[in-house]
């Protein structure tokens, strides 16, 4: 049976079988024009170190070499010494934080990923996911192409250099033509660097200027970590390339509106970001009194799921008129979760991230604000944890609306068969997760938040599939796998040794 990119992920990534959170995708940094380029590129993978924690890594060069280093690890554990700019030298560089989704948790698949081409090296790094990697690998492979891994952005380095194209962006523009699915890309060769966003803006890619050197980066918060000046975000399907001249704009694709992914905006960016002009913590303060119009309960305060429910928590105190309160409190100190012997001792395991204020909970009828529900075993843990703390009654609000639908553009997320409301009716989620009442923002309520008067079924303005089933591109290898399925059809994988 052929296997898809998500199949792929999950055979290689070990999870807490009651790990509910969605994964963030990926982030990436790249700076060019700076001395010590990798000092400051370690700098801005700390404030993008929330979209992936699995691994990370960092290629720079100094106008002849490059330099890389990849690690599994905490970017604070991996690149804090005073060694770091003696190792990776230069005045470019572009770094990675990684969680695994096409490819697996494996050192060779830790970005960034570097080739020698006949026209000189290349450094690449990806955040994303193409829907469109197993089709290309089995082409490339068929074609006489050796992996030495299984992610999809070694795919990518593959085509730019099977391009005929002479010039490198040109190379690299080829290869955009090839590829689908939602991407951020940074790349480095020995005379500049390249950034490009996929035509419809799924992934975000902001530029910015630290003196006279240009910073490609995830997102603002990276550029606001090293002192860099916003400059503007990378258009949707455009293509920038920087060097001693200076930085150039080609947009090789046919003009579609953007679709950027609303789950940047629900849970992924960090609160201090700006995505595509709107800020992350406006956004969410504005779906929490949303929420508040839609769902509104009889209740005594308003208690955040810390730390991503915040923001909205205090929407709907706003809105609502109720007080909020911190009536969970996280610890911040929390490694990766062992693997539990019991089910009886995995659930006390919530306590370890998530510890009740008795004092604010106890008698209190609680509406509590969590960002999104995907499969509802954490969220029935805090439910019982905060009426176990003395609370009379548990109103459960969610500030997305249900998830029904798998990603295949970079975000982790279960098959429709574990995401719970793709599976039970509101009433049945509600007694499922033991709480009062249950309420979802809906997906009209989330535009609005957004600054529109609602969705626009006839075409949407931003990715929504998770709620609404409606993909915006091709899933060409979904429907490659659907049909080898049927057919009895093999893939052979690279095995897992590492």
């Amino acid at each position: 049976m052929l296997t898809s990119p998500s199949e792929l992920s999950d055979s290689f990534v070990s999870r807490d079988p009651d790990d509910d959170s969605l994964r963030l995708e990926c982030g990436v940094f790249g700076i060019y024009g700076m001395e010590d380029a990798s000092a400051v590129t370690a700098l801005g993978l700390h404030a993008l170190q929330h979209r992936g924690q699995e691994a990370c890594g960092i290629a720079s060069c100094d106008g002849r070499r490059f330099y890389t280093e990849r690690s599994h690890g905490l970017v604070s554990d991996v690149f804090t010494d005073a060694d770091l700019i003696k190792r990776l030298q230069g005045h470019a560089s572009i770094g990675h934080t990684r969680y695994s989704t096409a490819g697996g948790s494996h050192l060779r698949n830790v970005q960034p990923m570097f080739a020698d081409l006949d026209s000189g090296g290349i450094a690449i790094a990806h955040n994303g996911n193409l829907t469109n990697f197993m089709f290309l690998r089995t082409k490339l492979v068929a074609e006489g192409a050796i992996f030495q891994s299984t992610s999809d952005s070694e795919v990518i380095l593959h085509l730019i250099a099977r391009s005929r194209s002479i010039k490198i962006i040109d190379r690299f523009i080829d290869t955009l033509r090839d590829i689908e699915g939602g991407y951020a890309l940074v790349a480095i060769t020995r005379k500049g660097m390249i950034g490009a966003r996929d035509p419809l803006g799924i992934r975000p890619l902001v530029i910015g200027k630290l003196g006279h050197a240009y910073v490609l980066a995830s997102e603002t918060c990276a550029l606001d970590m090293i002192g860099a000046v916003f400059v503007r975000d990378v258009e949707h399907g455009e293509v920038v390339q920087i060097d001693e001249d200076g930085l150039k704009s080609f947009k090789p694709f046919e003009r579609k509106a953007a679709r950027p992914c609303l789950f940047e905006y629900v849970y992924f960016a960090r609160p201090d970001s700006v995505v595509n002009g709107k800020s992350i913590y406006e956004v969410r303060k504005a779906m929490g009194r949303q929420l508040a119009i839609e769902h509104p309960a009889d209740a005594d305060i308003v208690v955040p799921v810390p730390d991503s429910g915040v923001p909205a928590s205090l929407g709907f105190s706003e809105e609502s008129g109720l007080p909020f309160e911190l009536g969970i409190i996280r610890n911040h100190y929390v490694g990766r979760t062992f693997i539990q012997p019991t089910q009886n001792i995995r659930d006390l395991g919530v306590r370890k991230k998530h510890s009740p204020n008795r004092v604010v909970l106890e008698g209190k009828k609680v509406i509590l604000i969590d960002d999104s529900i995907v499969r509802g075993t954490t969220s029935v843990k805090i439910v019982r944890m905060v009426r176990a703390a003395g609370a009379k009654e548990v109103h459960l609000r969610s500030a997305s609306p249900p998830i029904l639908w798998p990603d295949y553009y970079g975000i982790d997320m279960p098959d429709r068969a574990k995401l719970l409301a793709a599976q039970h009716s509101i009433e049945e989620m509600r007694q499922m997760l033991e709480c009062d009442s249950l309420g979802f923002l809906s997906v009209d309520g989330l535009y609005k938040a957004m600054g529109h008067d609602g969705r626009n079924n006839d075409q949407p303005q931003y990715t929504d599939h998770y709620f609404t089933g409606d993909y915006p591109t091709r899933l060409t290898d979904k429907d490659i796998a659907a049909e080898a399925e049927a057919s009895g059809q093999q893939l052979s994988l690279l095995a897992n040794t590492h």
